[in-house]
């Protein structure tokens, strides 16, 4: 089940809504398992053979989490426990999402024939183990000692369904607290409306631009052989933008969900394309993987506690795990590791108070980024370097053949810039979606022009498409 879909927008959400409230009024305890169900349910509408693995994996973290607020805090028993829990989780991912991409690696660089196993992906594993493996981390650390959560609570936290397939990554601290407190469950009228606009923004972001970016992306980097420069700075510009939007869209649609249940959930971008450097894009861009990975990787491994070669060190370790964590190719892992890289750099310029022109920062930083988008979206390192030698000339300017084809070609040409000169207005210069809520007033303009977005945007839904994050 899709949020940009017609089942979830006309059927599952107004009934979880209203159930929810109405079981409220009775009993807070009947609500809470409502939404637990509810959002099983909406896993297991994927596929359902997803969802016992999903059970599993709560029920053994819940239980290894409860042993170790038992235990002394950061004790010996405590630590064994935390380290087999993880090494469990790290085993279910490893299999699901890299066994064959390990035993194809190995195969391939050593001569070697072993079978590859046919593993089909479990919707979100990288989402829920992640957010367990933090939960049994602050569990060892002491964190939820004084804090009893049941089971039923507890699968609450992890299966929110509008966190539960793409985040934004949750702590416990994030939502458990929220799920004890009385007053969400009265239904805000308030809430409700800030919640409806968040997911009317995030609906337009995907259906009326990423979806409509899509096919300038595919016909680019599936003939990555075929495009010259100026195809291949459409395709890598149209895949920068089609990946924000459809991200961010995701992600403010599920913040929007949070609102309308009076849960508020954690802010995933903050207008990344505006940042000055890599390090403040990193705190823009999807802030909840960014904080995990600071706060569960980065530290544990020093940080920049342990001299200036570690330091740079721990930040390429992060980042290129961080790359491994989007998907099981050396693409993405080239891709965290260049982000590392770029990370080193920018700590190594800081130091020296070297000044840069607000605006060169600017564009070095949206040019790296970009070009480390080709990377992420390439299908090889092959196509990849094929794309960036197009985007500095080294493959010519593409023109077509036949003079009566020029004024064509040179309108599509011509639209495709067009378009995505607007939008990189919109991401530099317009508020971004939690901006947009701030201003909202009730007033007959808002009323007007949010009905148009929501108008259009379900006048979209024909084409049904997953969120590109889905993958991952």
């Amino acid at each position: 089940m899709l949020f940009n879909s017609y089942v979830f927008i006309l059927a599952f959400l107004p009934i979880a809504l209203t159930l929810f409230f109405c079981l409220a009024h009775r009993s807070v305890k009947l609500a809470i398992a409502w939404l637990t169900a509810a959002s099983l349910f909406f896993y297991g509408f994927w596929k359902i053979s997803y969802l016992p693995l999903l059970l599993v994996s709560i029920v053994g973290n819940y239980v290894t989490g409860q042993l170790i607020t038992r235990c002394k805090p950061e004790g010996i028993l405590a630590k064994s426990l935390l380290i087999l829990g993880t090494i469990i989780n790290l085993i279910f991912i490893g299999y699901y999402k890299y066994a064959e991409f390990f035993i194809s690696s190995i195969n391939g660089s050593l001569g070697m024939s072993i079978s590859v196993p046919e593993v089909f992906l479990p919707l979100a594993i990288s989402f829920y183990t992640f957010t367990q493996i933090a939960y049994l981390v602050d569990a060892y650390r002491g964190e939820i000692r004084d804090k009893q959560y049941s089971l039923m609570t507890y699968t609450l936290f992890v299966t929110f369904f509008p966190q539960l397939i793409a985040g934004p990554i949750l702590r416990h601290d994030e939502l458990i607290p929220q799920l004890q407190n009385r007053q969400i469950f009265t239904f805000s009228s308030k809430n409700f409306a800030i919640g409806l606009l968040l997911f009317i923004l995030g609906l337009s972001k995907k259906v009326l631009i990423a979806d409509n970016l899509s096919p300038w992306v595919s016909s680019v980097f599936s003939d990555a052989d075929g495009v010259g420069l100026l195809g291949a700075w459409i395709g890598a510009l149209s895949y920068t933008f089609q990946l924000y939007f459809d991200f961010s869209g995701y992600s403010d649609m599920a913040i929007g969900l949070g609102w309308m249940f009076n849960i508020q959930l954690p802010i995933n971008f903050n207008s990344p394309y505006k940042a000055k450097s890599i390090i403040d894009f990193w705190r823009r861009w999807h802030i909840t993987l960014s904080n995990f990975l600071r706060d569960y990787l980065y530290i544990p491994l020093g940080g920049s506690r342990c001299g200036k070669a570690r330091h740079y060190g721990n930040l390429f370790i992060t980042m290129l795990l961080g790359g491994l964590w989007h998907g099981a190719g050396w693409t993405f892992v080239f891709w965290g590791g260049l982000h590392g890289s770029y990370l080193v750099i920018n700590h190594w310029w800081r130091k020296r108070n070297i000044p840069m022109p607000a605006f060169a920062a600017w564009g070095i930083t949206f040019v790296a980024v970009l070009i480390s988008w080709v990377f992420f979206r390439a299908a090889s390192f092959a196509d990849a370097a094929t794309l960036l030698q197009a985007m500095i000339g080294m493959n010519g300017i593409e023109l077509p053949s036949a003079f009566p084809s020029v004024l064509h070609w040179g309108a599509e040409i011509g639209v495709k810039l067009g378009v995505l000169a607007v939008l990189l207005v919109c991401v530099l210069r317009l508020p971004n979606a939690q901006e947009i809520v701030q201003l909202f007033k009730p007033r007959l303009e808002w009323v007007v022009i949010i009905s148009v977005i929501a108008t259009a945007s379900l006048l979209s839904l024909n084409q049904v498409s997953e969120f590109l994050y889905f993958q991952f």
